[in-house]
């Protein structure tokens, strides 16, 4: 299109040069004027469309949370630590578990006020877990400690209160009885006879049987009449 405008004005120069009539040459150069403006326009437009234009840079497709799978951590099987000793002064308790290979980096410990519950992680390829849901008496958590010795672990239990621990897992005392104030007191000692029955030991058993025969033949007194049987 561009070469066909060239030789259009080209033509019409050269009539314009040898044209006599004012009125042709007047044409003439009116038309020259315009395939020049229109060769302009069309040279211009070239000239934009060589221009490169830079390539986007292209936005990744988001992945939606839903199609992310969670990776699941299989759950730690831990080896129950059931047998251990211990003994204690009257200002602290310790435990003593018989184990080796234990890293001190990978112990887990958690001391409240009535309970502990020691993790052993990676013991020759085991993990260890010793737990007091309930012990006898309060202790002090912040001034627990647990060491690693080669051959076990020692757990130092600093007590509320100085004295000395029956046991060292908390246990009911079955032999006191309920001294509820609106309770008929005969009621409270026939709780108390019930549970040193059903806890006691065969002799135990046989003591209170008798004792209970006696009463209920008349040879004592039965002082609970009227509270049924054992």
């Amino acid at each position: 299109m561009a070469d066909d405008l060239q030789l259009d004005l080209q033509e019409l120069r050269t009539l314009l040069s040898i044209a006599k009539r004012p009125r042709v040459a007047s044409l003439i150069s009116s038309e020259i004027r315009n395939l020049e403006e229109k060769s302009k326009e069309e040279n211009a437009s070239s000239v934009e469309t060589q221009v490169p234009v830079p390539a986007s840079t292209p936005i990744p497709t988001p992945i939606p949370i839903s199609s992310v799978k969670a990776v699941s951590v299989p759950a730690l099987k831990y080896v129950s630590i059931d047998t251990f000793s211990w003994d204690q002064d009257s200002d602290k308790v310790k435990i003593y578990v018989s184990l080796e290979g234990v890293d001190q980096e990978k112990v887990e410990k958690v001391f409240n006020t009535m309970s502990i519950d020691i993790k052993l992680h990676d013991v020759k390829g085991k993990d260890y877990r010793c737990v007091i849901l309930k012990l006898n008496k309060e202790i002090v958590p912040e001034k627990c400690k647990l060491i690693v010795k080669p051959n076990r672990i020692v757990i130092s239990l600093w007590k509320a209160s100085k004295g000395n621990w029956l046991d060292l897992h908390f246990k009911e005392d079955k032999l006191t009885p309920n001294l509820d104030k609106n309770r008929d007191p005969m009621a409270g000692i026939m709780d108390m006879m019930k549970n040193m029955y059903e806890g006691g030991d065969e002799e135990m058993k046989r003591t209170i049987a008798k004792a209970w025969t006696d009463a209920r033949s008349g040879k004592t007194a039965d002082p609970l009449k009227g509270y049924g049987k054992f």
